[in-house]
């Protein structure tokens, strides 16, 4: 959805021209997907973009940025298959899933999206081995590497096409009551306070930490090179 309403006005818009069961499902399907592609386009910038930002982490922090990125990349397998996941997880539980759009939905476009739904499933079935074997769980003979069955092959480019099979069904749902067939999702997004802003200090950072040893090398110290460190 376009233009600058708040959260109580976007819902209200998505209840409007959906109806009350589908709108206020529908807002919290695009709220999550949302966030995903927002977090999917930080770890882009920090890990896919070009070999010298992740020198840069590496010379700041090696350990730290390594486990961040594991977690940024789990996280994101996690919330691909969590958007897979069937409509309830039994009695008085159901799930803000892909899946369940498909019994509040007209039935004059049911049949498309369960094909775009089946499409997505198809795509996003590495990321559920994941949350099964690997993240919810941990497989012991995956673990021991005893004749266990491999884990999905799972890349930046398979991510890449679940968010895209993602995004055509709610770009379906939201053309049809909408007139809207463009849901937007930027990877473009740079979101004040992310990913890039933290970049640009680490790369000032380091390049002061390297004038201060040039000039611990030549003697030519300067009063705030030789002050203690305040705590942090």
């Amino acid at each position: 959805m376009k233009g600058n309403l708040n959260a109580d006005e976007a819902e209200q818009k998505y209840i409007v021209a959906m109806g009350p069961d589908l709108g206020r499902f529908y807002y919290l399907l695009v709220n999550e997907c949302v966030l995903l592609h927002l977090e999917w386009a930080e770890y882009r910038v920090l890990f896919g973009t070009n070999p010298e930002r992740i020198d840069l982490m590496n010379q700041a922090a090696r350990w730290f940025f390594f486990r961040l990125q594991d977690t940024l990349w789990e996280r994101t397998l996690l919330q691909i298959a969590r958007l897979m996941d069937p409509p309830n997880s039994g009695k008085n539980k159901e799930n803000i899933s892909l899946l369940g759009l498909s019994e509040l939905v007209d039935q004059v476009i049911r049949y498309k999206i369960d094909e775009l739904i089946k499409i997505a499933q198809d795509k996003c079935a590495f990321s559920i081995d994941w949350r099964k074997r690997r993240i919810a769980h941990r497989d012991l003979a995956l673990a021991l590497n005893e004749n266990a069955k491999p884990l999905e092959t799972a890349s930046r480019l398979r991510v890449d096409g679940a968010l895209e099979a993602i995004a055509t069904i709610l770009n379906a749902v939201e053309f049809h009551y909408m007139d809207n067939g463009t849901v937007a999702y930027e990877y473009t997004v740079k979101p004040l306070g992310g990913a890039m802003a933290l970049l640009d200090l680490l790369r000032e950072g380091l390049e002061a930490r390297a004038r201060r040893r040039q000039r611990l090398a030549s003697g030519q110290l300067l009063s705030d090179d030789v002050a203690p460190k305040r705590p942090i």
